[in-house]
């Protein structure tokens, strides 16, 4: 659903509107934050003209190289970063800052957005420019990454829990890889905010008192890289184990037709011996052949039974 919010002071409190209109009649300076969720067109280019600003199309936000995800020029800071929704799909973002108002541009609502604007409106002194927002965003956006990750954490516990010679399935494995998946698109995700924090820091734009917020989000975003690996490499145990059970199950599958075959070999012999069409053979005359060559077959598969236990091969 299209929507402008813009976020400005009033008697010491931080209050919202949804009018452009209002943003053109009252103190430019009064605001500190405009966030667009899935605007037109027109909206867009209405207030580049009156900011002075550009807003990139989606195609131009979601681009790798770095020297499109993160632009300074005289007067602007230009941050693309890409945040995961709780389904795993990701919405470009792009913050832009000019003047100490910051212009935020996405197409889906983010819960990130959502408890930063919480921690506004509970402790509006705190955040007095555009910066402070955008250091608030990244450092709740972070801390949403985190808890996705403890959540990962404890399906791959759960999953590791269920793995049993039994349930060694396809969809089993299938879990699996959709699991690895996802943690990869974390991986992928927390790794682009190690970028954008780190030229964060460097850049004139952030003033110093912001830097120990920054440094603690580029140390919360390292331990949080750390887990990932080591959920990602939980994953890769799972998946080893998981195919060694199905080596296992193969394995007691031949082992079953193997013996099978090895204990019908010595009567399928005698069976081939007395089915040959020779004139002469002592036992065919003789009334006692038939059972004697039956329990020859019984005794020798019996034989190879005993043979094949006393080895602790059954």
């Amino acid at each position: 659903m299209a929507e402008i919010k813009l976020f400005y002071h009033k008697d010491g409190v931080i209050r919202v509107s949804r009018s452009l209109d209002f943003l053109k009649s009252t103190p430019i300076q009064n605001f500190l934050w405009i966030d667009l969720i899935d605007v037109d067109e027109e909206i867009e280019n209405e207030l580049e003209d009156f900011l002075k600003i550009y807003i990139q199309e989606e195609e131009e936000m979601i681009e790798i190289e770095m020297s499109s995800r993160y632009i300074e020029t005289n007067d602007t800071l230009v941050v693309n970063s890409n945040f995961l929704l709780s389904n795993f799909e990701s919405d470009p973002v792009s913050f832009i800052l000019k003047n100490n108002i910051l212009v935020t541009v996405h197409s889906q609502e983010l819960i990130s957005f959502h408890e930063t604007i919480k921690k506004i409106s509970a402790n509006p002194k705190s955040y007095t420019s555009g910066v402070d927002v955008l250091v608030a965003l990244f450092e709740t956006r972070v801390e949403f990454d985190a808890d996705m990750i403890e959540d990962m954490t404890q399906k791959i516990t759960q999953l590791s829990n269920s793995i049993s010679l039994q349930e060694a399935d396809e969809e089993l494995l299938s879990e699996i890889k959709n699991l690895q998946e996802k943690t990869m698109m974390l991986r992928e995700n927390i790794i682009d905010k190690q970028r954008t924090v780190s030229s964060m820091i460097r850049s004139e734009f952030i003033p110093p008192d912001h830097q120990p917020k920054l440094n603690m989000i580029i140390k919360d975003i390292n331990s949080l890289i750390e887990h990932v690996k080591f959920s990602f490499d939980r994953l890769d145990y799972l998946q080893d184990t998981f195919l060694g059970y199905v080596n296992v199950e193969q394995n007691k599958i031949i082992k079953i037709f193997t013996i099978v075959s090895v204990v019908f070999m010595p009567p399928t012999l005698i069976a081939s011996i007395y089915g040959m069409n020779f004139r002469y053979m002592p036992e065919l005359d003789k009334k006692w052949g038939y059972p004697f060559s039956i329990i020859i077959m019984v005794l020798s598969a019996v034989f190879i039974l005993l043979f094949f236990k006393r080895k602790k091969w059954l």
